[in-house]
């Protein structure tokens, strides 16, 4: 079974995300909406098939990374995210949530081996694609 087949988004604290999303907009030229900032690329076994993975910013108080202390999240892209939990609950993986299933994919949240909180995300790219307003290229 295939487990993480990409990165699919960098989400990381900050103490202002809109002046952070400004500047990397200003300096290094990356297209924003409101979240952030998508990446898309092409998948490697389908080539018209797209991908993206997400770039966001959060306020340094936010709880969606789990532990306070914790400053960035990673999410991963998988291919099965139902098989995989399985997978990861009998290889005794903290699981911390349950999957939650939206129209552009599933999530659930692990923790890794030093207790940091990581993101899994089965995508729907179709609908994903059409969501997104900012796509850097």
């Amino acid at each position: 079974m295939k487990r993480v087949t990409s990165i699919g988004g960098v989400f990381f604290k900050c103490n202002n995300p809109e002046a952070q999303k400004e500047w990397y907009a200003k300096h290094l030229g990356l297209g924003m909406d409101k979240y952030g900032t998508s990446f898309e690329w092409r998948h490697s076994d389908e080539k018209e098939r797209k991908g993206f993975s997400a770039w966001s910013p959060f306020e340094k108080d936010t709880d969606y990374f789990g532990d306070a202390s914790q400053q960035y999240m990673i999410n991963y892209r998988v291919d099965d995210l139902e098989a995989l939990i399985k997978q990861l609950k009998e290889e005794g993986v903290t699981i911390v949530d349950q999957m939650e299933i939206y129209e552009y994919g599933k999530f659930v949240h692990i923790l890794d081996g030093e207790g940091n909180q990581v993101e899994l995300w089965e995508a729907n790219d179709d609908v994903y694609g059409k969501m997104v307003n900012a796509v850097t290229k």
